[in-house]
Parts: structure tokens; C-alpha cells; sequence
């Protein structure tokens, strides 16, 4: 039996209104509320129920107890609160899976709010990656083996991280390997043999060692290109048969693991009935054709690496990841990979929006860290611990400070203590992927990580600090929409963003 392994990333953005907590009405996701509710009825609910006919007899399959796969924790607690049906069926397909495959479930973790963790600062890399492995422990109840990074985007910094917190394994595109060389101890330092997309072997697992010189490592799965390619944008889930038929014909060409990893999405919001193509695929015809489902997890306890990886990190080591042909510079500048752009459009908007979020997040990090020995001892430990505050919201908050404070907290300073770390929550959820992935800042996407910005900016107001705001409209100034009737990031941002932030003063006014 061939060992076979689908992986599905499955993610939304955060949506909610940091203002209201509520996901505001979304016209681009028609008939829908909004693109969420859009998506988990053509996709997320769908693959946890998918109803086939075998033999005469209608069988139903939970797609995600066959297939590896991640959820993005905001896109999960959206799901918790909004569908708790599909919820559970998710965390039921993991405990089902990890009995099955000797302990190792089929859910991993994900970075926390989708940042491109090459581009963060390392402080902002170990809140994400901490609070990623929080709240997948707080939902399946385990330790994750691994993480999903966001567009698969990692640098050596990166993947030091995910050593230094104890992930076992991670999933990369075959473009961001970059060569290979036995880990036998007889191996000569000149022994590497550089690899590339179409050359690299992905069915097998490598190792990758920590760049400390510890010899700590974490195995590396390249997933294949083409099959993925395949599935994504050719047609590949026509039929279950016609799906299976492309696993075969790969078989013919390597001499292990088959495993692909793709966007969940393309089954069921992408493609119009992929659900029902996986399921019947994972239920009927891959098992007929000698495939074994497993999941990365055993895998990899069956077969370990032998042989070690170095990665493609980018110019300059930015990073590389799995949709941008620049490594990661679609998230920072002007690389010409978009989607939806109209002829004669530019992203160049990207580097200035990129600048201003950076600017307010040191701003902000400036006072956060004056905060240490009157709030908090250490305000970073305390800022990675907090997102228990988040998961749970009867978490008790003066428990919290006790731990965290230097000494017993007035009743203001809590709430100033409390109201800090909101700031420092809204600083990461504005560097979430979306914002920079589509054609011009006048998306719905780049909006919201500005009403990110906008919330973290009414905070600091509240805590009495002083408001880097003109400045931060200054550079924001800089980031020209394609659409010359919106002007530029400044004026977007006072047009759609600063007048959430006075209705929601103007209710508070009146609730008083």
C-alpha cells in the first residue's frame, strides 16, 4: 500500500469589528452575511458531513478525519460561537484520526492570525507561533506536532522558533528547498546537492537543524507541486476517479509518500462539489487503488528523515513561501503577484501600508515595555500568556495580574494593565496576511487590518498616551489606491475606518 496524505489549510481572516466583536455585513459575499458564513456553507460544514452513495447506500464521511489538516484559531473561534456543530465534528475528526494512527492527530497547529512570520519581529514571531500552540491545545486537547505558517512563508529565523517551542515537523512547498545531503555521520561538508521545484524528492521527510549548532532539528515535508497544482487549477477534482488516476500516475514517478497540501477551501468553495469528490476519493477509490491514508504525524514516526535539508530563505533571507515566485515579497512590496487587479493597477501601495502598521506597532511597544515594573514584571511573558484571557472570557483577569504584576494593583491599573495588552492584541491582528495578498488597499481586507490600527489607536487614547496618529497618516499618505476617486491609505483610513471609532464613542455616550 502506497501511504497517501492530504492536507487541507483551512483559514479565514478575522473579520469582527474590533469595535463591536461583530462581523459587519460584507455585500461581496451575496446571498451571504458575509464571506465566513458564505464559505462554511460551501465548504467547512460540508466537508464534515459529506453524504455519498456507495453500493446503493448513502454513506456519510467526515472529510476531516481522513485528511491532514489546520484551521486558522480566529476562523475556529468564529466557528465555536457561530456553528458549533461543524466545531465539534472538526475536534471529533482529530480524536477519531489519532486513534487511529498510533496517537498522532490529524489537525495541526497554525501561526495565530496568519502573519507572514518572516516579516514580523522576532518578539512578534514568538507571540504568534506561543499563541498558535495555545489555543490548538485549548481546542484538541493535545500538544500540536506541528504548525502551519502562513502561505508557508519561513526564513532560518522562522524555523528556529518552531525548534525552540518543540514542533516536531513542518510542510513547505518544493520551490523553498534548496538542497539536500545525507545526515550519516560519514558525510562530507561539501556533499550538499542543490535542489529545485521539479527536482526535489517530496516523498520522503528530511531534517532541518537549528542554526544555534545545538543539532536540534525539525522535519521537513515538501508536499508535491504538481498534484497540488492539479488539484488548485486543473481540473483535478472533475471525479473522484480522475483525482485518484493523478495519484497514480505520481506513484509511477516516486517510490514513497504521496502527499499534497492545498488551500481546504478548493474543496467545496473553490470547486463546486470537491467535498463530495475528496470524500468518495478518501472512502471508495484511493483505498481500490492500493492507498493507505495516513497523516504526516505517523508518518513520520515509521520513517525518519535520512537525509538533511537546507531551505531556499529568499533575497537578502527575507523568506520564501508557496504563492509569491519573490519569496515573500508580496506582503511588502510591489512584486507583481495580485489577484483581481484591474489593467494598469500597481501594488506599491504595499510598502508604505506595511511602514505605517510598523511604525504604530513600535510606538506601541515602546510604551508597552514602560509599563515593566509598575504593571507587569515582564510585559512580553506576560503578553505571550494573555491569550488565555483570550480563549476563555471567564478567565479570571485578577488571577492574571497577580501572576504577571510586580506587586497588588489598584483597580485603575488593572484596567490600564488590561488595556495595554488589548493594544498589543490589535498590533498583531493588523499584520494578518490578507492585507497585502489582493490588488489595492481599498479592499475589504487591507480595511480591516487598518481597523486593527484604528481600535489599537483608540486604546492608546484611552490609556492617555501620546497618539503617534498624524504621523502614522503621514506614511500611510505615501500607499496610492488604484481607485483615484479614494485618494490614498490616509484618506481611506479617515473615510472607512475613523468613523467606526466614533459611533462605537457615540453609543458608548449613550449606554451610559
Amino acid at each position: 500500500m502506497t501511504p497517501l496524505i492530504i492536507h487541507g489549510h483551512f483559514y479565514q481572516p478575522p473579520r469582527e469589528n474590533p469595535w463591536t466583536g461583530i462581523i459587519d455585513p460584507e455585500p461581496s459575499a451575496l446571498p451571504f452575511h458575509d464571506w465566513n458564513e458564505r464559505i462554511h456553507s460551501e465548504c467547512y460544514q460540508p466537508n464534515s458531513d459529506a453524504r455519498i452513495v456507495v453500493g446503493g447506500v448513502e454513506q456519510i464521511v467526515n472529510n476531516y478525519a481522513h485528511i491532514s489538516f489546520d484551521f486558522g484559531p480566529t476562523l475556529l473561534s468564529w466557528l465555536q460561537q457561530t456553528h458549533v456543530e461543524t466545531y465539534k465534528r472538526i475536534v471529533a475528526a482529530d480524536a477519531l484520526s489519532a486513534a487511529r494512527h498510533g496517537g498522532h492527530g490529524n489537525a495541526i497547529a497554525q501561526a495565530y492570525n496568519h502573519a507572514i512570520l518572516p516579516l514580523c519581529n522576532a518578539r512578534d514571531q514568538i507571540t504568534q507561533v506561543r499563541w498558535g500552540i495555545a489555543d490548538f491545545r485549548h481546542r484538541f486537547g493535545r500538544e500540536p506536532e506541528s504548525m502551519w505558517l502562513p502561505e508557508t512563508a519561513c526564513n532560518d529565523d522562522v524555523l528556529g522558533v518552531l525548534i525552540d517551542e518543540g514542533l516536531r515537523f513542518v510542510i513547505l512547498a518544493p520551490q523553498q528547498a534548496k538542497r539536500v545531503r545525507s545526515i550519516q555521520k560519514s558525510v562530507q561538508p561539501d556533499d550538499w546537492h542543490t535542489v529545485d521545484r521539479d527536482t526535489i524528492n517530496t516523498s520522503v521527510a528530511y531534517s532541518y537543524f537549528h542554526r544555534d549548532g545545538s543539532g536540534r532539528s525539525i522535519a521537513v515535508f515538501f508536499y508535491d507541486g504538481k498534484l497540488a497544482h492539479d488539484i488548485a487549477f486543473e481540473q483535478a477534482l472533475a471525479s473522484s476517479k480522475v483525482l485518484v488516476d493523478r495519484f497514480a500516475q505520481r506513484r509511477a514517478d516516486l517510490a514513497g509518500l504521496i502527499n499534497i497540501a492545498t488551500d481546504g477551501e478548493t474543496y467545496g468553495h473553490h470547486h463546486k462539489f470537491g467535498d463530495l469528490c475528496l470524500a468518495y476519493a478518501l472512502q471508495v477509490d484511493a483505498p481500490a487503488q492500493g492507498f493507505a491514508l495516513t497523516n504526516y504525524g505517523e508518518f513520520l514516526e515509521l520513517f525518519p528523515p535520512q537525509q538533511e535539508v537546507e531551505i531556499n530563505v529568499g533575497e537578502s533571507g527575507e523568506g520564501s513561501s508557496w504563492s509569491c515566485v519573490h519569496g515573500v515579497s508580496r506582503w511588502i512590496r510591489d512584486c507583481g503577484c495580485q489577484t483581481g487587479s484591474e489593467p494598469g493597477w500597481n501594488q506599491a501601495w504595499r510598502g508604505p501600508l506595511r511602514a505605517a502598521l510598523d511604525f504604530l506597532r513600535d510606538e506601541a511597544a515602546v510604551s508597552f515595555e514602560a509599563t515593566r515594573g509598575e504593571l507587569f514584571r515582564d510585559p512580553w511573558v506576560a503578553r505571550n500568556e494573555s491569550i488565555g484571557l483570550v480563549l476563555d472570557e471567564f478567565e479570571s483577569r485578577e488571577r492574571f495580574l497577580f501572576q504577571h504584576a510586580p506587586g497588588e494593583l489598584t483597580r485603575e491599573q488593572q484596567h490600564r494593565a488590561l488595556g495595554f495588552l488589548e493594544v498589543q492584541r490589535n498590533a498583531l491582528l493588523m499584520y494578518t496576511s490578507c492585507g497585502w495578498f489582493f490588488s489595492d488597499i481599498s479592499g475589504i481586507e487591507p480595511i480591516q487590518i487598518l481597523k486593527y490600527a484604528g481600535r489599537a489607536f483608540d486604546l492608546m487614547n484611552q490609556l492617555g498616551l501620546p497618539s503617534p496618529r498624524e504621523r502614522f497618516l503621514e506614511i500611510l499618505a505615501e500607499a496610492k489606491s488604484n481607485r483615484p476617486e479614494l485618494g490614498n491609505g490616509a484618506d481611506i483610513y479617515r473615510r472607512l475606518v475613523e468613523p467606526l471609532q466614533l459611533h462605537q464613542a457615540s453609543d458608548e455616550v449613550l449606554s451610559r
